[in-house]
């Protein structure tokens, strides 16, 4: 059975296309794991059809088909044949009575010349019209050459044991696998499920690989492992939420494997040597000529843009507004939780590939996007976060003082403003900036720090290892509780007027929505106010005249699968696409955009 020349629509149902006088299945596979083959043209006498997913009316219908002379592509997904069919007995043919109509039909479809069975494929673009269709398929390779004699012993020893999608998740098998699509089985197949925590991770980090290297004492290789898909490894170490973690498949025997800490310890390690002067930082690639990128923002996805790009060969320079490094990782993050010589190392790293970083210089106005273009700079991206806090929205928040946005606070205390906002400091929302604006509240000597949420405990965004490290701080949350009014004397916040909350009906953020509890008012003594409630971002650095899509959330608008904007050779991801998101999201988002960027930098020369 041939597997060179491939199709299939955008989903595994099983469909028919007509290829009449195509240029038949074109194929290309995403990193080297498959061949781009083109199947060439046919004549209307020739027909060529399309038909995807080869369960029993798949084959059926292939079968027919093939008949009537007419050339048939046969696409399935799985790496076996047969559907649901193929699941409803044992692992022999011989075995099953549901196999009875089967088998015979199996045997038709393996002796067919006119049908080309490709296995392990998926359809990922459909171009042309009836009669003129081009199919792009990826087909994942089978990893057993044809020198395999199927005598099974691979199998037998083979240590990795995936979760069998054969009988839906109800065994485990192992990683090589026999294709039973015929008696006896044609070929070997391994196929490695990804693993959970690596599909979890929204950077797809290779957690399984850098966590064995760490286990083998191999601890600067599993940095380098980290840092193929996160540049930021020290930093996540310390602020990263590691929904790894949460989905871990030993959690359901003991306890989650600690991906988070044992990535912390491996940077650390790192970190010590490069300290010591016994290993040192990498070298810049070779760097292309007419390449000039701009970053504006030095925070995460500024950061990875810069990175991806810098091993790519291009020139990246990052503008920075403000006179420190990192964007929130340095302006937002309190340095308890985030070390500022971590924040450093990372970016040393990155700076040590040849990407240039200068402070405090905005890009907006003077020079605008425009300008920088101007300057030579052949793309543009923009990561300049969500810096600006909403409002609560509630009598007496615009006219008193001692009301302090979570994102100015933070930011005056991290660049060295260590003065106490006021004595009584309650802060309003219930997610990590609340967190840390409660805790740094805290350090700096306030008698008393509350926080108000107006849902429960169960419905804090924030991480909750953070809620329980506040409250052992002594920071007193008050949930179910919302502010109505702020109250004030002699200009000054003095007191605010709240009202209990219930919970109703799910929301669109699939919470319960809170409702306010009619005459259950109540005041909280508090001389500060620090609303944390959401940000974003702050755009009034651009231009008049800018030409950028802006949402109605006053963020930009992207082609989300390539991160570009509206302008040509103007690229945006990180929050000042999406809002407050979290770091690993910034990053995700990021190599996309640098993706995109590269790609774009080669097909304008």
């Amino acid at each position: 059975m041939t597997r060179s020349e491939k199709q299939k629509p955008e989903k595994p149902d099983v469909r028919r296309q007509d290829a009449g006088e195509t240029r038949a299945a074109k194929t290309r596979a995403d990193e080297a794991s498959a061949t781009e083959t083109n199947a060439g043209k046919t004549s209307a006498a020739n027909r060529s059809v399309l038909v995807v997913g080869a369960g029993i009316s798949g084959i059926e219908t292939a079968l027919e088909l093939a008949a009537e002379g007419i050339e048939v592509f046969l696409v399935e997904e799985g790496p076996t044949v047969g559907g649901t069919m193929a699941q409803l007995g044992g692992t022999s043919l011989s075995d099953m009575p549901a196999f009875c109509q089967l088998a015979p039909k199996l045997e038709a479809l393996r002796q067919s010349s006119n049908i080309h069975l490709i296995t392990n494929a998926s359809v990922r673009e459909i171009k042309g019209e009836a009669g003129a269709f081009e199919v792009l398929v990826k087909e994942r390779p089978s990893r057993v050459n044809e020198n395999c004699t199927f005598c099974g012993a691979c199998a037998v020893v083979c240590p990795i044991k995936p979760f069998n999608t054969f009988d839906e998740g109800l065994a485990l098998r192992t990683a090589v696998d026999a294709q039973n699509w015929s008696s006896p089985p044609q070929l070997y197949n391994i196929e490695t499920e990804v693993p959970v925590c690596v599909e979890t991770c929204p950077a797809n980090v290779n957690v399984r690989t850098y966590v064995g290297l760490i286990a083998d004492g191999k601890y600067t290789e599993a940095v380098d492992v980290v840092r193929q898909t996160n540049p930021l490894p020290a930093v996540c170490g310390r602020v990263c939420h590691h929904p790894c973690e949460s989905a871990c498949n030993r959690g359901k025997y003991d306890e989650p494997i600690a991906i988070d800490a044992l990535k912390r310890f491996a940077s650390d390690y790192e970190m010590k040597l490069r300290q010591d002067g016994k290993l040192p930082f990498p070298k810049p690639t070779k760097k292309k000529r007419n390449s000039k990128v701009a970053v504006v923002g030095s925070g995460p996805a500024g950061l990875t843009v810069a990175y991806d790009l810098a091993l790519k060969g291009r020139e990246c320079t990052i503008f920075e507004a403000a006179p420190v490094p990192g964007g929130m990782l340095w302006l937002g993050i309190p340095e308890y939780r985030l070390p500022r010589h971590v924040i450093q190392y990372d970016i040393d790293y990155i700076q040590a590939l040849g990407v240039e970083l200068k402070l405090n210089s905005p890009v907006g106005k003077d020079p605008s996007v425009d300008d920088l273009f101007k300057q030579g700079f052949r793309a543009v991206f923009l990561g300049v976060g969500a810096h600006q806090g909403l409002k609560l929205g509630v009598p007496g928040e615009e006219e008193l003082e001692g009301i302090l946005d979570c994102v100015v606070f933070l930011r005056d205390i991290n660049l060295g403003n260590k003065e106490k906002p006021g004595e009584k400091v309650t802060v309003i929302g219930g997610g990590n900036s609340a967190i840390d604006s409660a805790r740094t509240a805290m350090r700096l000597g306030c008698e008393e720090v509350s926080i108000l949420y107006r849902r429960s405990r169960l419905e804090m965004p924030a991480n909750s290892w953070e809620i329980d490290e506040a409250e052992r701080e002594g920071v007193k949350i008050h949930y179910l509780a919302a502010p109505v009014k702020m109250l004030g004397k002699n200009g000054r916040v003095s007191s605010m007027l709240c009202t209990k909350m219930r919970l109703g009906k799910l929301d669109a953020s699939g919470r319960r929505r809170p409702i306010p509890v009619e005459g259950s008012e109540f005041k909280i003594q508090t001389d500060c106010v620090v609303p944390a409630i959401s940000q974003e971002p702050d755009l009034s650095f651009l231009q008049e005249g800018h030409g950028l899509e802006i949402s109605k959330w006053n963020s930009f608008v992207v082609n989300e699968k390539t991160m570009a904007t509206n302008r040509p050779g103007v690229f945006a991801a990180g929050d000042c696409v999406t809002g407050p998101a979290t770091v690993i999201q910034a990053i995700a988002a990021a190599h996309v955009a640098a993706k995109s960027i590269e790609k774009y930098l080669e097909e304008s020369g």
